[in-house]
């Protein structure tokens, strides 16, 4: 397909988010782009395994080896001009980009949060302490959200959200896995397509 979109993947983790673009960009799903690119900031992250059963490059990026946010943040934007990539996708990547990062690329970088933005989001907010909030709050609906990433942590333009309702004896374990489940792991790859198809 002619003008298919280079997407690199942000990872800090296991990866279940970038296997979910993984199985979407197979199944079809997205075919307006394809992952050409998974960069980590922890060297010992299992998504970068996940990358390398995809034969899909990885590169490591290490913020403590570097000296500074600043050249950080050139190592990975050294790294997505190197491979022309069109699109950022921020697959639970765990660490803040400046404005200096986000404002180089307008409506370009997409990250996906376990809530309903506005609710329970913002700095402070991830991984499992969202869910623990959504629970110590007592709402019954959360959720997922994917947005476009500006200076402000959670503040980008919302692209998708997905409800997903909470049952009685929740934990926040099991409520983290049933958002994956029912909501990030459809918006996500939907979104990531929807970026691509539009640019």
């Amino acid at each position: 397909m002619a003008n298919v979109k280079k997407i690199a993947v942000l990872v800090s983790g296991g990866g279940t988010n970038l296997q979910a673009l993984i199985d979407a960009e197979k199944a079809g799903i997205i075919n307006s782009g394809k992952i050409s690119l998974v960069i980590s900031n922890n060297a010992g992250a299992y998504a970068l395994e996940r990358a390398k059963n995809a034969d899909i490059d990885t590169a490591v990026v290490l913020k403590r080896q570097l000296g500074s946010q600043e050249a950080f943040e050139d190592a990975i934007m050294k790294l997505l001009s190197d491979y022309e990539i069109d699109v950022i996708v921020l697959a639970g990547f765990m660490s803040i980009l400046s404005e200096r990062f986000t404002s180089s690329y307008p409506r370009r970088i997409i990250n996906v949060h376990p809530s309903l933005i506005p609710s329970f989001c913002g700095k402070g907010f991830y991984g499992l302490r969202v869910h623990e909030a959504a629970l110590e709050f007592g709402v019954k609906v959360t959720g997922a959200t994917v947005h476009f990433v500006n200076e402000i942590p959670d503040g980008g333009e919302i692209i998708m959200q997905k409800a997903v309702y909470i049952e009685d004896g929740d934990t926040p374990e099991v409520l983290q896995r049933r958002v994956m489940e029912e909501a990030e792991w459809k918006i996500l790859p939907a979104s990531v397509e929807k970026v691509c198809a539009e640019m």
